[in-house]
């Protein structure tokens, strides 16, 4: 008997937009949340437009989105110190990125929402948007904004909105995960199937983001009251892995993984996989029987 070949499933992949592949014009940015974990992220977003420039890449130029102040229960656990306390935290960061790498960085000192952008909608325009937001109704609204934003412009021109990346955690556990704004168009592949679009996290998880959701949104008046609800390491932990996700997008060009789960307490970390969409299965309906003539 002949054996029968197992045909195995390519490897779903994807593959960066391809002008960001070799871009003549530096790659807006969009940072909204200027916390834990945003004030690390931007920490390694700086780092990394330095490599890209070193690189003969035109690296990065960031905006950062935040209204709050510096309060004191932020020092120690977030990156701001006592003299920048009363200060906007956007201004306080941005300011001493600046300082630090020679970057011309701006910071926003209010919410990334449909109200702040009404008076300067061109604020939004960014090619990657990343969120370090903690509540699930900003998540749902920095989606929507960037949902409408593609279509209006069908896609085209410069600046147009084409990756979104979140970043979520509890006390212990967290989430990094890396979405595309409607399609990225694919080249065809022998070796793996590409996919051309990255579900948003406001889509796939919906219901569980809801069911997360605190009722408890009173502000830690000390830092001891902060690291009973969040671990001191899970924000630069969270920002640092999600930062080398985004700069082997950058780098590579081409995906495996849109992202992971992190649990810190348990040292364990779950990769999500770039997974093909599930194509719909119609079921067919049954022929009717004609009877022959006789």
């Amino acid at each position: 008997m002949k054996k029968l070949k197992i045909k195995q499933p390519l490897t779903a992949v994807h593959i960066v937009e391809k002008e960001w592949l070799n871009p003549y014009n530096p790659i807006v940015v969009n940072l909204i949340g200027a916390g834990g974990t945003g004030s690390q992220v931007l920490t390694a977003l700086a780092r990394m437009n330095h490599a890209l420039m070193e690189l003969n890449h035109p690296g990065l130029i960031v905006r950062l989105f935040d209204d709050d102040k510096v309060e004191r229960a932020n020092l120690g656990r977030q990156l701001f110190a006592t003299a920048e306390l009363k200060q906007y935290k956007a201004v306080a960061l941005i300011n001493r990125v600046n300082l630090f790498f020679g970057t011309n960085w701006k910071a926003v000192t209010a919410r990334y929402d449909k109200a702040g952008l009404k008076q300067q909608p061109d604020l939004a325009q960014a090619g990657l948007t990343i969120s370090c937001v903690d509540t699930v109704q900003a998540r749902l609204e920095i989606a929507d904004i960037l949902k409408n934003l593609y279509k209006r412009c069908n896609g085209y021109g410069r600046n147009r909105p084409v990756y979104y990346m979140d970043f979520g955690n509890s006390r212990f556990s967290g989430q990094v995960l890396l979405s595309t704004i409607g399609k990225v168009p694919q080249p065809e592949m022998k070796k793996y199937q590409t996919v051309e679009t990255l579900p948003m996290i406001t889509d796939e998880f919906r219901e569980l983001l809801l069911a997360s959701e605190s009722t408890d949104r009173t502000p830690s008046c000390s830092l001891a009251e902060a690291l009973t609800k969040q671990d001191l390491f899970i924000n630069s932990a969270l920002a640092n892995i999600g930062a080398s996700l985004l700069w082997q997008l950058l780098r590579e060009g081409v995906l495996i993984n849109r992202g992971f789960f992190l649990n810190l307490k348990e040292f364990r970390m779950q990769p999500i996989k770039v997974t093909p969409p599930v194509a719909l299965i119609v079921p067919l309906k049954p022929k009717r029987r004609t009877k022959k003539a006789a």
